[in-house]
């Protein structure tokens, strides 16, 4: 069974090509528009990795983020928040994300963040 990746990205365009690029590496993907499915669909499916965007509209991506981290059973999953803005990664670490990964998306440095996160080389 392929390891399950849940992408948050409140622009369809983006979620899309996001899910082509991951889909492509041999991943499975889930998706969620906004921060409240985000949460709901981390705790219905424990997917192996979170790609969350950063700037969700009602609730932004870092809290999101900790609201998952914050319930034992989401608690272990890893997140990876997504960005076009360079100056937040200290934010992002202390908000407990795993690493960040910049906008535009490369597709090989999301495939390097995908292998690292779900230990496929």
């Amino acid at each position: 069974m392929a390891k399950r990746v849940l992408v948050v990205e409140d622009y369809d365009d983006t979620r899309r090509m996001m899910r082509l690029m991951i889909e492509n590496y041999g991943y499975a993907v889930l998706e969620a528009a906004g921060p409240y499915e985000a949460i709901e669909k981390a705790a219905e499916f424990h997917p192996d990795l979170i790609l969350m965007d950063i700037g969700l509209p009602l609730m932004d991506g870092l809290t999101t983020a900790e609201a998952i981290m914050g319930e034992e059973r989401t608690a272990d999953i890893p997140i990876v928040a997504v960005t076009a803005y360079d100056d937040v990664k200290s934010q992002v670490i202390k908000a407990g994300c795993s690493g960040v990964l910049y906008k535009p998306v490369d597709p090989p440095k999301l495939k390097q963040v995908l292998d690292h996160h779900l230990q496929i080389h």
